[in-house]
């Protein structure tokens, strides 16, 4: 039997509901030119299924129809690389909460993913439009791989509400 000695002790100041990548921002905090990193992510063979996507060509989890049609592996859908883009997973992790829609503009995928390639997702702030009690905040994202090469470069559009009058 252990008693309370033998476990690690936890730090009384710690707070799961605080704990935030990037501390969190008002859409009146927002600025252009601001970049928000998610973390880096090097993808599995689970990502090259369909289980984002639900789309069922085998050039994403059959490496030998792959190959034989020019690939060097099977392809991660385009879409779970936009995903690691979602604003969710960078920038409104950051931003207080007052979200209420969000809207994804079309993207370009420029090079192939595949199962061992590290992705570093990034959204850049290109626009802001205070629009009465909401905001539309227009980014840039961007998906680099481990060689540095853009592999997708797209925008997503958000409302946001806008803190109330009186800043809170």
């Amino acid at each position: 039997m252990s008693s309370n000695a033998d476990r690690p002790k936890q730090p009384r100041d710690f707070d799961p509901v605080s704990f935030a990548v990037v501390p969190p921002r008002k859409f009146e905090d927002l600025r252009v030119g601001d970049v928000f990193r998610a973390p880096s992510r090097t993808l599995k063979d689970a990502h090259a299924a369909q289980t984002v996507s639900a789309d069922n060509h085998p050039i994403h989890y059959d490496v030998e129809y792959a190959r034989r049609h020019g690939h060097i592996a099977s392809v991660v859908h385009g879409l779970q690389v936009f995903a690691f883009t979602a604003p969710g997973a960078t920038l409104f992790s950051a931003i207080h909460r007052r979200r209420f829609r969000r809207d994804s503009a079309p993207c370009k995928f420029l090079k192939e993913v595949h199962a061992g390639d590290t992705l570093y997702p990034a959204l850049e702030i290109i626009a802001l439009i205070p629009q009465g009690d909401t905001g539309i905040v227009t980014t840039r994202a961007t998906v680099h791989n481990q060689r540095g090469e853009l592999v997708l470069d797209g925008e997503h559009q958000c409302s946001l509400k806008t803190s109330p009058r009186g800043g809170k």
